[in-house]
């Protein structure tokens, strides 16, 4: 279990780097994949928690990495321990390219190798251009219509 200073720090280092940034905080949907993962996969659900008290949490608080990436590489993590496949930066067009680690990656999509399950959210911006809110749409929410009124996870 992570020292309560370190999770306070790293918390503190996160928090300025969302404020700066303008990105979303991504911790609501990495402990949704984390409550799937406890249930799917308790092993894999152990490596995570190990990963992120011993490396993510010391890494972030102690400034060794950019918080946005670390914690953008712990969701990648997460999701493809519940679904192998390859992550993907949606650009301002809606295009899928290939992620690449960066504090302004925007919008970041896990897209599992099973071809019928859905995309796993890994990282949202404050804001989505119409491209890509339809691209949100149909590939995390499902939906074969795009909607402006579709909620995003906070």
């Amino acid at each position: 279990m992570p020292t309560e200073p370190l999770a306070e720090a790293a918390e503190k280092v996160l928090e300025a780097a969302l404020t700066e940034s303008g990105a979303r905080d991504p911790r609501e949907f990495y402990r949704d994949r984390l409550r799937e993962l406890k249930r799917l996969s308790p092993d894999e659900y152990q490596r995570a928690v190990t990963y992120y008290a011993q490396t993510l949490l010391p890494e972030v608080a102690e400034r060794r990495r950019d918080p946005l990436v670390a914690w953008t590489d712990y969701g990648r993590r997460l999701a493809e321990a519940l679904a192998p496949g390859r992550t993907v930066a949606i650009d301002a067009s809606g295009r899928a390219r290939p992620y690449e680690p960066t504090a302004s990656a925007g919008l970041i999509l896990h897209l599992p190798d099973d071809k019928g399950a859905k995309a796993l959210l890994v990282a949202l911006p404050k804001s989505l251009t119409a491209e890509q809110r339809a691209t949100y749409d149909v590939l995390v929410a499902g939906k074969q219509r795009t909607s402006a009124d579709v909620e995003l996870p906070e």
